[in-house]
C-alpha cells in the first residue's frame, strides 16, 4: 500500500478518536499490553518522560523535548492529536517519522491487528514506541492522550512525570468534578518515580498527594517551588522573569512560545528538566534558555497561539475547554484590536456552554464547521451561541469563515481562529502553513 492508502485502511478499520470521539475511547490498557508483547516491548527500552493534564500538556511536552534536543540528546516525542498530517504526533529532534516506516509497521503487523481490533490510538503508540526503540533515541518524551490512568501511553515506566493544569474537559470520560478527573491523571504516577504539578489547586492536591504517598513518589508543585516575577511580549518574544525559591536566583526566559498561558507551563517545565538533571541527564542552564527561544523550529509545535497573518493580525489557537478558552480571552484582551473577529467551531461533544459563557459579546461571529465528522454543524453552533449574546454568520468551512472574516476585517483588527484543535487544523491549511 501506498502511505494514503495505509491511513485510508487505518480509518476505515480503527476507530479514531479525532474522528468520532468516545466510541474510539477504549478504557483499559489490554490491546495497548497484547501489542506491545507482540513488538517485543518496545517500551522497557526506552527512557521516558510522561506528561499529562488538561490544558498545557502539549506545549510542555514539546519545550522538555526542545531542552533535551539542545542539550545534545536524541530525543522522541510523542504527541496527539495531529492537526494536518497524521505523522505530527510521531518525532526524533522534531523531524516526522518516514511514511515508508509507517507503511511497513502496518504490512509487518496489519494481520494481528485484525485479530485484537484495535484503536488507532492504541495502535498508534505501538508505533511510536517501536520506532523510538528502533532508532535507539536517548530519551522519549511521551504525551498522554487523554486521562492517564487508562490511557495507552501508561504502559511506560518514566524517568520522571508531569501533569499540568487540570480543569473541566472530556467529562463524559473522566469524571464530571476536578476530583475525579484528577484521580484519572494521577494515574501515572508510578512507584518511587519523582512527578511534578505544574500547578498547585486546591481540589486536584490532594488527589495528586494521596495517590504520590501511595506509590512512594516524590511530588513537587512547581509554582511552589518557581515564581513568575514579570513577563511581557517585547518584539514578538516573550520574556518571562522567573525567581527560583530554592537558590534565590532569578532566571529571564524568551519564549518564542508566546501565548501568556505559557508562563504555567514553563514553571512546570523547569522543575521537570530539574528532575530529569536529578535521573542523570547533562542539562546546562544555557541548553533550557536557547531551547525556549526556539521550540517551534526544534520540535515544529504548531497552532499554540500561532500568527498566520499581519494587518489584519491573525492568530489561531487550539485552546478548546472552558480553561483554554478563558486564557485565549485574556491573551485576546491585551493584544486590544480595533474590532474582534472570531472564527469559532467547535465539536459535538464538548460541554459548549462552558465555552460560549466565557467568550466576548463585542466580537463579529463566523461560525465554522471543521472537516471532521465529529464537527458541530455551524448552524448549532450560531443557534447555541446566540443564547449567549454571541451575534455572527454561519459558514459551511473554515477557509470560508476565514474568508469573510477577511474581507471584514480593517487592518487594525483581530482575527482570532480557534475553539477547537480541528478548526485549527483547517485553518493551517487554508493559510499553507502546514510544513
Amino acid at each position: 500500500m501506498t502511505y494514503q492508502q495505509t491511513l485510508d485502511y487505518l480509518f476505515a478499520r480503527l476507530p479514531m478518536y479525532q474522528r468520532v470521539g468516545a466510541a474510539a475511547y477504549k478504557a483499559d490498557l489490554d490491546n495497548t499490553i497484547k501489542i506491545a508483547e507482540h513488538l517485543g516491548r518496545p517500551q522497557l527500552k526506552l527512557k521516558c518522560v510522561h506528561v499529562a493534564g488538561t490544558n498545557g500538556k502539549g506545549s510542555s511536552s514539546h519545550m522538555i523535548a526542545a531542552v533535551l534536543q539542545e542539550a545534545g540528546y536524541k530525543t522522541g516525542l510523542y504527541t496527539s492529536p495531529h492537526l494536518n498530517d497524521f505523522r505530527e504526533r510521531i518525532k526524533i529532534n522534531g523531524k516526522m517519522i518516514p511514511k515508508k516506516n509507517v507503511v511497513d509497521f502496518v504490512e509487518h503487523n496489519k494481520e494481528f491487528f485484525e485479530t485484537i481490533s484495535p484503536s488507532f490510538f492504541e495502535w498508534t503508540v505501538g508505533l511510536a514506541l517501536d520506532y523510538f526503540a528502533k532508532e535507539e533515541v536517548d530519551v522519549a518524551v511521551i504525551e498522554v492522550g487523554l486521562g492517564g490512568r487508562l490511557d495507552s501511553t501508561n504502559i511506560i515506566t518514566p524517568k520522571t512525570c508531569l501533569i499540568t493544569n487540570i480543569s473541566m474537559d472530556h467529562m463524559n470520560l473522566l469524571g464530571d468534578s476536578i476530583r475525579k478527573i484528577s484521580f484519572e491523571k494521577a494515574g501515572i504516577i508510578k512507584a518511587r518515580v519523582p512527578v511534578v504539578i505544574s500547578q498547585y489547586q486546591s481540589v486536584s492536591a490532594p488527589v495528586f498527594n494521596a495517590v504520590a504517598k501511595e506509590n512512594k513518589a516524590p511530588i513537587e508543585y512547581a509554582d511552589k517551588n518557581y515564581k513568575v516575577i514579570e513577563s511581557k511580549t517585547i518584539k514578538g518574544a516573550f520574556h518571562v522573569s522567573v525567581l527560583n525559591r530554592g537558590t534565590g536566583e532569578t532566571s529571564i526566559y524568551e519564549l518564542d512560545l508566546t501565548g501568556k498561558y505559557q508562563v504555567k507551563n514553563l514553571l512546570g517545565v523547569l522543575n521537570t528538566v530539574e528532575n530529569l538533571k536529578k535521573a542523570g541527564f547533562i542539562i546546562e542552564e544555557e541548553h533550557v534558555k536557547n531551547a525556549l527561544k526556539k521550540v517551534v523550529s526544534l520540535t515544529g509545535l504548531k497552532g499554540r497561539w500561532q500568527k498566520l497573518g499581519d494587518k489584519p493580525l491573525i492568530i489561531a489557537d487550539t485552546g478548546h475547554n472552558e480553561d483554554g478558552i478563558r486564557q485565549v480571552v485574556e491573551n485576546i484582551n491585551e493584544l486590544k484590536p480595533s474590532t474582534l473577529h472570531l472564527v469559532l467551531g467547535t465539536v459535538n461533544d464538548k460541554d459548549i456552554a462552558s465555552i460560549l459563557k466565557e467568550l466576548p459579546k463585542n466580537a463579529a461571529y463566523y461560525f465554522v464547521k471543521a472537516s471532521i465528522p465529529r464537527a458541530l454543524h455551524e448552524d448549532e453552533l450560531k443557534k447555541q451561541a446566540s443564547a449567549f449574546g454571541l451575534k455572527g454568520q454561519s459558514f459551511p468551512t473554515v477557509e470560508k469563515g476565514i474568508k469573510a472574516a477577511k474581507k471584514a476585517a480593517a487592518k487594525t483588527d483581530l482575527i482570532f481562529i480557534g475553539g477547537s484543535t480541528f478548526v485549527v487544523g483547517d485553518a493551517l491549511e487554508v493559510f499553507g502553513a502546514t510544513e
